[in-house]
């Protein structure tokens, strides 16, 4: 086709006016970049490095090695192991402290009022949050620096977010390693927040310090709004958002919360629950929270109870480690794959019944060592 059919405007009767002959759309991606993308390898550095860099508070090497512990490649698994061998006398030195609340109660709003607070007066505070993932598409939204701009923007602040991916225990188990390396780079303040009101708050109360749990006032009956267990396991009861309408509502629920943890056996710490109500966003009620937080810490390190509990800890997750690598183990023997299929179909077969299934699976795998 000759360029005056292609444009009309070219033809010798429209004088004046010319367009020249455009070039084709280049497309939405460079097929090279994707090339050199995917053939690219993440560079796994010496054990000593990762060490060396976590010691000196280097927060990229710090990313890395988190990273690194969050894989499920046995080669990076290996490398996690070692390098948090090395860390862990260097850990232990810092307050840990669960957060957990119901939705919409303003978690990450309070936890940058508070962790601002604490870099303020000279602290280090790493955040370790374990951010919801979809069980359909296994994606999750790490959102958390997004939603905490000022504190993710505070050099000595660290967040990081973790998807659950489906297996809360297993996510459990490398937040608690992370700790370890978070504590050996420097941080003497670590918050865990957890997903939700649920499952988790068991996880995060076994590997915290302090359990707060941040409630609001005037969102229907506050004494069934929560189970009794989680209440039962916190330390502090935060009403938050208490101001402006919602002021007087929220002291009348610290009322109630407070006649409630009465009827709650007394703690082994010897410590008497606390309720207090707070603005996140107005900043008000923040330091007082804090202030109970460290007369917390100074009761139980006097009375014994701090070192006992995180000795407790170190046993529970040792057990947990146990559980979670035979299972592991189970599930990738390469000859288990098959045997599994096989005893699956039976089940639905109804040729074999799940307990009996199970049994023989067991034994079959105890064959194999």
């Amino acid at each position: 086709m000759s360029d005056q059919n292609k444009h009309i405007e070219n033809n010798p009767e429209f004088k004046g006016l010319k367009v020249n002959e455009g070039i084709d759309h280049p497309g939405s991606f460079s097929d090279h970049s994707v090339k050199r993308f995917l053939q690219k390898q993440r560079k796994i550095l010496p054990v000593e490095e990762y060490v060396h860099g976590i010691l000196s508070g280097n927060i990229t090497l710090l990313s890395k090695a988190v990273t690194l512990v969050e894989s499920s490649k046995p080669e990076h698994q290996i490398i996690a192991q070692q390098i948090i061998a090395r860390c862990l006398p260097h850990a232990g030195k810092s307050i840990r402290v669960g957060i957990t609340g119901v939705p919409g109660v303003g978690k990450s709003t309070f936890i940058e009022a508070l962790g601002k607070y604490i870099t303020g007066m000279g602290g280090k505070l790493a955040v370790l949050a374990i951010d919801p993932s979809s069980e359909r598409s296994k994606g999750s939204i790490l959102g958390d620096k997004t939603r905490m701009e000022e504190l993710a923007g505070d050099k000595n602040a660290y967040i990081r977010p973790s998807p659950s991916a489906g297996s809360l225990g297993g996510v459990a188990r490398k937040t608690r390693e992370t700790i370890v390396l978070c504590e050996a780079a420097g941080f003497d303040h670590i918050f865990i927040e957890t997903v939700g009101v649920g499952q988790s708050e068991t996880a995060v109360h076994s590997m915290s310090d302090f359990f707060l749990l941040l409630m609001l006032a005037g969102a229907g009956d506050e004494l069934q709004g929560i189970k009794r267990g989680i209440m039962e396991m916190a330390d502090l009861i935060a009403i938050n958002k208490a101001d402006g309408n919602n002021l007087e509502k929220a002291q009348m629920a610290r009322q109630q919360y407070r006649n409630a943890l009465h009827l709650f056996p007394k703690k082994e710490s010897d410590w008497e629950p606390q309720v207090l109500t707070c603005s996140a966003l107005s900043k008000t009620g923040i330091n007082e929270i804090w202030d109970k937080i460290e007369t917390y810490r100074k009761l139980t390190v006097e009375n014994g109870y701090f070192f006992q509990r995180r000795n407790a800890q170190s046993t529970f997750w040792m057990h947990e480690t146990i559980q979670e690598q035979m299972k592991r183990a189970f599930y990738y023997h390469p000859e288990m794959k098959g045997k599994i299929k096989e005893f699956e179909q039976q089940v639905l077969n109804n040729k074999i019944s799940s307990f009996v299934a199970a049994g023989k699976l067991l034994e079959f795998y105890s064959g194999l060592k």
